[in-house]
C-alpha cells in the first residue's frame, strides 16, 4: 500500500492507494470493491463517496471471476490459519461461483 501525502508543515495523509492488482485497468478486480460489497451493511457507504460501478452483465461476470480469485487467496490464509471448517466452506463458495459463469 503507498499513501499520499499532502503539502503541509505536518505531513497529512490525503489518499490511500491500493495497488494490488490496479494493473488489470479493472477497479472490480480491486479486493476493496470486493470487501465493500460484502455485507449489506456500513460498507455499502463507500459507494456513495466513489460512486457505483455500472451494473452490467460483463461486470456481473468478472466479479465472478474476481471472486474465486479472492476465494483463492481467503482458503490459503484460512488454511495458515488452521481454519479447517473455513478451507472447507471454500470449496462450496467457489463451486457456487463457478456455476454463475456457466
Amino acid at each position: 500500500m503507498n499513501t499520499m501525502l499532502a503539502a503541509a508543515p505536518v505531513p497529512t495523509i490525503c489518499g490511500v492507494l491500493d495497488m494490488d492488482r490496479t494493473w488489470w485497468g479493472d477497479p472490480e478486480a480491486d479486493w476493496t470493491m470486493r470487501m465493500a460489497r460484502a455485507k449489506q451493511d456500513a460498507r455499502l457507504a463507500f459507494f456513495d463517496s466513489y460512486g457505483r460501478p455500472a451494473e452490467t452483465e460483463a461486470g456481473a461476470w468478472r466479479r465472478h471471476v474476481y471472486e474465486v480469485r479472492h476465494l483463492g487467496t481467503l482458503r490459503l490464509e484460512r488454511h495458515r490459519l488452521g481454519n479447517e471448517a473455513g478451507v472447507e466452506d471454500s470449496y462450496r463458495a467457489v463451486a457456487k461461483e463457478l456455476a454463475s459463469l456457466t
